[in-house]
């Protein structure tokens, strides 16, 4: 199935990722692009361990200044942010953002979200009372202000707590005090005509077999006639395109019909499934 030859969610050097931007370039050179777009994370101060700071943001910008030049007519480059929740500054003059949620506030700490399972259940353990019901509701209820928080174009992985749940080893996503405060948050965000990910990052990195998010929100997705992209939330090279050709036809088979590109005036379209941009 043909589907466009674009990501938008991807990571460098300059934050958590294994690659200089030009070494992600000439990697999405080699595997036909039209269009790469970079996001790193956002200035998260009280955890400097996977995002930017102030000096390597300006960095990160610079440089994708300049490679926009020196491939320009080759490859369309977006210079994007990933912008968590509690990122203090707002992200302003991007091409566009992704907002996320990866950490939660709960007695003044800040919980993460997907750093590794056994945090998760620490912080589940000590901030929650030891009901994962109520991580996973204070999740969605803070998801559900992304838009508002973050000023976002994109939502990123919106079921980012299925991480470390493969075989549903952490909690049923059947439940309904799972499933309340996800489609509460999902609806709110369909309201706001935000673009909705599907992110085989996950996939990429060994967590998981399916990509975010589940079949169940995509296909509410596609009945709310939600607009959806490919992304991989590529941290390397290898992974510009992670399985797209697999994701591709997962949309198609939740009823997704079309799937959102960036257009030449920094605006959106929609691309009809099966074709390429």
């Amino acid at each position: 199935m043909r589907y466009p030859r674009c990501n938008l969610h991807t990571h460098t050097a300059f934050c958590d990722g294994k690659n200089t931007p030009e070494e992600m370039v000439q990697a999405a050179l080699a595997a036909r692009m039209d269009q790469l777009g970079f996001s790193g994370h956002s200035y998260t101060p009280f955890d400097g361990s996977c995002c930017m700071s102030p000096d390597r943001t300006e960095a990160y910008r610079a440089e994708l200044a300049r490679l926009r030049e020196v491939y320009r007519g080759r490859l369309r480059i977006l210079c994007g942010i990933e912008q968590d929740f509690y990122s203090p500054q707002p992200a302003l003059h991007y091409d566009y953002i992704i907002g996320s949620v990866h950490y939660l506030w709960r007695d003044g700490v800040y919980c993460p979200v997907d750093e590794s399972r056994e945090r998760l259940q620490r912080a589940v353990r000590e901030q929650f009372a030891g009901n994962i019901y109520r991580f996973l509701a204070c999740y969605y209820e803070t998801l559900a202000q992304v838009k508002y928080k973050t000023g976002c174009d994109i939502v990123g992985h919106f079921d980012l707590v299925e991480k470390f749940n493969e075989g549903e080893c952490l909690f049923s996503g059947a439940d309904y005090r799972y499933r309340r405060p996800m489609l509460d948050a999902l609806d709110q965000l369909l309201e706001q005509d935000v673009i909705f990910e599907i992110n085989t990052g996950a996939m990429s990195r060994g967590y998981r077999s399916t990509p975010y998010p589940s079949a169940y929100i995509l296909r509410r997705i596609a009945e709310k006639r939600g607009r959806v992209m490919l992304n991989s939330d590529a941290h390397s090279k290898d992974a510009l395109m992670w399985r797209f050709d697999e994701a591709a036809q997962y949309a198609h088979s939740c009823g997704v019909g079309g799937l959102t590109v960036p257009d030449d005036a920094h605006g959106w379209r929609v691309v009809p499934l099966g074709r390429e941009a």
